[in-house]
This record gives C-alpha cells, structure tokens and sequence, in this order.
C-alpha cells in the first residue's frame, strides 16, 4: 500500500505542468525550507549524540586518572574508608559517573560506588592500574653530606598497586542535550510555521489578483464586455489587471458600435422586408385579379363565340341546305345537270365545315369556359375533364377521387381549382411519361381549406437542379394569388408528388 502512495505522489509531482500557480510558489517557498528544516534538525540530532558520546569518553578518562593517582596512599595504607569517601566524592560532583569500582593488584574488589539515580550504565568502562609513584631516600650517608641524596637505584618504583574501573552514564546528558534539542525543535518549528504562513499568505495575495482577472476574462468572452477590475497590486499584476480593463473598454466599444450597425442595418431590412411583402401582397393582388380578368375576358369571347359564331354558323348551314335542295329540284334540266351537281357538293361541304366549325367553337367555349363547371360544380368538372384525358390518351390512366361538400365553393375559387388540375394533367401529359395518376380533391370538415393532391409514377426530376416551367409557376401564382401552400416533391425515378392548400372564403 505505501508503494502505491509513493507512485502515485511520484505521478503527481512529475505531472507538475498541471499545477496552479499557488501550488508552484507554495512548492518552491516551502520545500527549501522544509528540507533545510529536516536537514539541520537531524544533523542537530545525530551531531549532540555524538557530543554527548565523546564528552562521556573524556570525562571517563580524566576521572578514571585523577582516581588512578588519587587513590594510591589510600591503596597503600590499605584505608577502604578513605577509598570509599573519595570515589563517592567523585560520584557526587559529577552525576555522570554511573558507578566507580576499587581492585587490588588481583583484581579483588576493595570498595565502589554506584549512581543511586534512575541512570542507566553504559556498555563499556575505563579502566586504568593504580602505579606506586614513591621516592626513596637512603638516610645512612656520612656525616659531612647532611643533605639528603636520592639513591639512583632506587629512583622510582612503578609496581602496580590496583586497578580504578569507571562506568559511566550518559542518561543526565541525553537529558540535558534533549532539553536543548526540544528548544532547538521548537525555534525551528516556529520557523518553519512562519515560513510556511508567510508562503501562503504571498502566494493568495499573488493567485487572488490571478483570479480575479481570470474570472474578469471568462465574463469578457460570454459578452460581458462592461466588466471592469480594481487595480489592487502593482507591478506585473497591475500591468495585467490594467491591460484586461483596457482590452474590455475596448471590446466593449466595438461591441456597442457593432451592436448599433446591427440595429441599423436590422431596421433596414425590417423595412425592405415589409416593403417586400407588400410589393408580394400587392403581386398576388394583381394576379388574383388579372385572373379574375382573364376568365371573364374568357368568359366575354366564348358567349360572344357561342352566341354569335354559333348562330352565323347555324345560319350558313341552313343556307347551304337550302341552297342543295334546290339544286335538287332542278336535276330534271339535262343541260344544268354538272352544275347542279357540283352546286349540290358544295352545298354539302360548306354544311360540313359550317358543322366542324360548329364543333371547334363549342370545344373552344368549353375551354375558354368550362360550362360543366356552372352545371356540375368543380367536382364533376374535374371528373369530366379527366374522362375527356383517358378517352383521348390511352398509355396513361386518371383515377380521381373526392371527399367533402364543394356546393358553397367561391366560383373564382373553383375555376382557380379547376386550371390548377388542368394544368398539372397538361405537364403530366407532356413531360412525365407516366403509367398512373392519381388525383384527390379533398374539403376539410370545416369547410375552411381545399387540399388537391396530384401524385404520378413518371420519370420525376430533382427539384433543386431542374427550373421550373411555365406551367409550375402558373400553378405556382395561382395559389398564391389565394394565399394558400403549394409543395413539390419529385426525384429521378420516382414520379411527382403535387400538393396544394387552399383557403376558403366565405
């Protein structure tokens, strides 16, 4: 488990990129003063146990040879009681002697002292021999030397007389060191506290500014250009926090003129677009009343057509019938017999073009006015024209179907209805070489919108690539002229699909 913290501290620091600017500054403030930190106070540490080490050693030594020459009389003299103050004497002027032993030359105890304290002894002792250091003088010379003479055979005698072993302890200087280590600690643990207080407080006063002026650039880019930032530090940060107030007047002004351009140039397509919209009212006016001028125009030329033409045609024909049966009479006469024949087949082919004539101007009535359109409604209109289109062309079928209450239709209306469907059959006709169409008239149940479907299976065409003809567009101004919603859908291979919305007025 502490393996995995250590990598995972070690993947943090490498991934030191991605510290914040507080962290950074925390890190470079406190780690030098944090490894300076633990490096004195372990060197402090170590460096007082081994002082308190080599001043043990010393003291052991001194006081081991101060016993070593100190005792010797006593040794001599064989005084235990002398042996025993002095050592304890020892003992109580320095508490760092744990104990202090007295051997003879044997090494057979002759007296010791111990700490009675709560001292613990050290592992290793000093010991040193008790040396005779007595000087012998030789008191039978002759009379005329009165002086005493040392014998030089008997300079010195270096017998060892006993030996002084020190045990030390070195619990009352650890104490002592740890006391002045603790108040070592403490300074430096202050120190540090300080230290990092002092790092912390500087870098909040350095990443708050930061902040701020972060905070005050995310405000600038959601369009708050008004924002402004008080200029707390100089420096660097007050350059900074001087050059985002200066860049959001900026943005600001150019956010407000553009604002204005925006508005201008909006009240001016506002205005183009209502003078649009008119001029397209006003169009589809027109439209819907030149229609309306065209079908009665139209309707002028075929009473004029069926009531005048029809009549002079009738009249010719009656003449002409006339005019045979008295060639008829006269074919008694040999000699006018080839004149009244021929008379007779003029008569006869003037009666027939005077009929086909006749025919043309009704066809041409019934186009320029259907007339079963006053007599059967646009219902059965529609239904005839579309019997007249599969009488006529027999590779394309029209199946026609109606739903809904045409009676109340507005006559413009249904004439708008009626050319709209004859014109689409008429494209159909020329352009989609289809099998099948089908055609649907449809009043909605409040009588308020006329829908017509056309829909045929021919070879269709794209939309936006093909422009659209003459007769789409017609259709196309048609139902516009009536406000009303024309949609085409047609793709290559898939036919065409035509419908229209109609308002209706009442």
């Amino acid at each position: 488990m502490a393996i995995k913290n250590t990598s995972g501290f070690v993947g943090s620091v490498l991934q030191w990129r991605s510290w914040s600017i507080r962290t950074r500054l925390l890190v470079i403030a406190v780690f030098p003063v944090v490894y300076l930190f633990f490096s004195l106070i372990s060197y402090s540490y170590y460096a007082r146990l081994k002082e308190v080490e080599e001043e043990l050693t010393a003291r052991a030594k001194t006081i081991t040879t101060a016993l070593a020459e100190g005792v010797e009389y006593n040794v001599i003299a064989a005084n235990v009681q002398g042996i025993k103050q002095m050592i304890y004497g020892v003992i109580q002027t320095d508490r760092s002697v744990y104990r202090i032993d007295i051997f003879d030359a044997n090494k057979q105890e002759l007296s010791h002292v111990e700490n009675a304290g709560r001292a613990k002894p050290e592992k290793n002792y000093v010991e040193l021999p008790i040396k005779r250091h007595m000087v012998w003088v030789n008191l039978h010379t002759e009379i005329h030397d009165s002086l005493y003479k040392l014998d030089p055979a008997k300079e010195k005698n270096q017998a060892v007389l006993g030996y002084v072993r020190v045990t030390m302890t070195k619990t009352y200087l650890l104490d002592k060191q740890r006391y002045r280590f603790s108040i070592e600690l403490l300074m430096s643990v202050l120190a540090l506290t300080v230290s990092a207080w002092l790092a912390w407080f500087l870098s909040r006063g350095l990443t708050r500014p930061l902040h701020g002026a972060i905070e005050a650039l995310r405000d600038i880019s959601a369009g708050r250009t008004e924002t402004q930032i008080a200029i707390s530090h100089g420096g660097e940060i007050g350059e900074l926090q001087s050059s985002i107030n200066e860049m959001a007047h900026n943005l600001h002004q150019s956010q407000t003129h553009l604002e204005n351009t925006v508005a201008e140039r909006t009240k001016e397509l506002i205005v183009s677009r209502n003078d649009a919209l008119k001029a397209d009212a006003e169009k589809r006016r027109l439209i819907h009343k030149v229609n309306a001028i065209v079908e009665n125009e139209r309707q002028s030329i075929a009473v004029e057509i069926h009531d005048e033409l029809n009549a002079s045609l009738i009249a010719v024909r009656l003449e002409s019938e006339r005019i045979a049966k008295i060639a008829a009479k006269a074919e008694h006469d040999e000699r006018f017999a080839p004149v009244l024949q021929e008379i007779q087949e003029r008569a006869k082919a003037v009666v027939k073009l005077a009929l086909d004539l006749y025919a043309n101007g009704r066809n041409l009535v019934r186009r320029l006015r259907p007339e079963v359109l006053d007599m059967l409604g646009l219902e059965g209109a529609i239904e005839e024209m579309l019997r007249l289109y599969n009488a006529a062309h027999e590779d394309c079928h029209f199946d026609f179907a109606s739903e809904g209450d045409f009676a109340q239709l507005d006559g413009d209306l249904a004439i708008s209805a009626y050319r709209i469907v004859q014109e689409a059959c008429s494209n159909i006709l020329k352009h989609a070489q289809a099998k099948n169409v089908e055609i649907t008239l449809q009043m909605n149940p409040d009588q308020s919108h006329l829908l017509i479907k056309v829909i045929d299976d021919g070879i269709g065409f794209e939309t936006e690539q093909v422009a659209a003809g003459i007769g789409i567009s017609g259709m196309r101004e048609r139902v516009l002229a009536w406000g009303g919603e024309f949609e085409l859908d047609s793709k290559v291979g898939e036919g065409t699909r035509i419908e229209i919305t109609l308002p209706v007025t009442s």
